[in-house]
């Protein structure tokens, strides 16, 4: 089985700001992850990330919040959705 795209969306609101979600289900969990899903999030500016969720091999879950990144506990695509969205909404400020 090959990754399988489950979300893509990418929305450019009116300032320039970019917010892109790309989910994949994958064959086998990307350690030291251990649920079988591949995940970039990101909000920001062209050459500037403000907000960013992602698990990467060797890294694992972890968010980037500004200049700092810190680990991320994964517990539902759901949970990991709506703490992206809140984390998008304080930075810009404003419900998206």
């Amino acid at each position: 089985m090959k990754a399988e795209l489950v979300i893509r969306e990418r929305v450019v609101f009116g300032d320039g700001a970019i917010l892109e979600i790309k989910v994949w289900r994958v064959p086998d969990h990307v350690p030291p992850s251990q649920h079988l899903l591949k995940y970039s999030l990101f909000y920001g500016r062209p050459g500037k990330r403000l907000v960013g969720y992602d698990n990467e091999r060797g890294k694992g879950d972890h968010r980037h919040y500004g200049d700092r990144e810190e680990s991320y506990r994964f517990v539902s695509i759901e949970q990991l959705l709506a703490d992206f969205r809140q984390d998008v909404e304080t930075s810009r400020g404003e419900k998206i």
